[in-house]
């Protein structure tokens, strides 16, 4: 009973957040700006997500690869499709995740298909940490680029620190704690560099998972320009992931409404309104919705092919 709850109670803060800004945020005239969006624009965004969708899937199927299941391009690039659709279409995020490891299970067991569909999200919200980052620093030590208010900047580089203190603590201290807890972490940990950092494999790993924050950075980037709001490049690099970053927090279905108010809240500062920056928000989580679609297709081909053996 708790899981049902738990998805009831995040579709209403979902509708609550979204509901609050449209008051807040003046959502007619955010509506206004839907309305008149630029086709061309949003093509380019479908576009961006699309290469993006293609080349986490291959992300994946390396990933898997070094783990001991072998995939085929076909089925990696379906089976993707399949997780982003049902991640969309049900609270929480990861439910599509968690199917695609299921069913990746029958060569090497479910640890190390679990394993190779967390670390292969890993590499990606790694990478545009990395990216955001860069960013940061680029901006404080080339003036110009964007202008950072005094509100936003100690938040962003104590997450940042912060950030960098975890991952510190789980590598160096999580191998070193006593009994399960501790062979565990150090099992993962080695995993971990097998898969996505290995000679062989780490250069691939790494454009790859750039190209994926890049192309998720120039999506919305792009989703903004359709609205009328133009990014420079210095800001996009620092406020979209700040904005993405809230789509992680598993409070609402798939990130709405956090991602909205966090874009109507941010975009204003590179220029744009309030309510242009709620619209550039709705029109990616819908670009990112229809981007989606090829898996209603990939989970029709699943309903009909043979089940996987344990």
């Amino acid at each position: 009973m708790a899981r049902p709850l738990v998805r009831v109670v995040q579709v209403g803060v979902a509708v609550g957040l979204l509901a609050v800004l449209w008051h807040v945020a003046d959502g007619r005239a955010a509506l206004g700006h839907l309305a008149a969006a630029q086709p061309l624009w949003l093509a380019a965004a479908l576009a961006a997500l699309t290469a993006q969708t293609v080349l986490s899937a291959l992300r994946w199927r390396l990933t898997a690869g070094q783990l001991g299941i072998v995939l085929d391009r076909r089925t990696a690039l379906r089976e993707y499709y399949l997780s982003q659709i049902v991640n969309q279409a049900l609270p929480g995020g990861v439910l599509g995740d968690a199917g695609r490891a299921v069913r990746a299970r029958a060569q090497a067991g479910l640890l190390a298909s679990g394993q190779a569909v967390l670390f292969e999200r890993l590499a990606g919200q790694a990478a545009l940490l990395l990216l955001f980052a860069g960013a940061v620093a680029g901006t404080l030590a080339v003036p110009g680029g964007f202008d950072w208010p005094g509100w936003l900047l100690p938040p962003v580089l104590a997450g940042l620190a912060g950030a960098v203190a975890v991952v510190l603590a789980l590598a160096l201290a999580g191998p070193r704690l006593p009994g399960r807890a501790g062979r565990a972490m150090a099992g993962t940990g080695a995993a971990f560099l097998r898969a996505v950092w290995a000679p062989r494999v780490r250069t691939r790993q790494a454009a790859m998972s750039a190209a994926t924050a890049l192309l998720n950075i120039a999506a919305f980037a792009l989703c903004a320009a359709a609205v009328g709001v133009a990014l420079a490049p210095g800001a996009a690099l620092v406020l979209v992931p700040l904005i993405l970053f809230t789509m992680l927090v598993p409070v609402t279905v798939s990130g709405w409404g956090l991602r909205e108010g966090a874009a109507a809240v941010l975009l204003p500062l590179a220029g744009a309104t309030a309510a242009e920056g709620l619209a550039a928000s709705v029109a990616f989580g819908v670009a990112v919705l229809v981007a989606a679609l090829p898996g209603a297709v990939a989970a029709a081909v699943a309903t009909g092919a043979r089940p996987v053996k344990p």
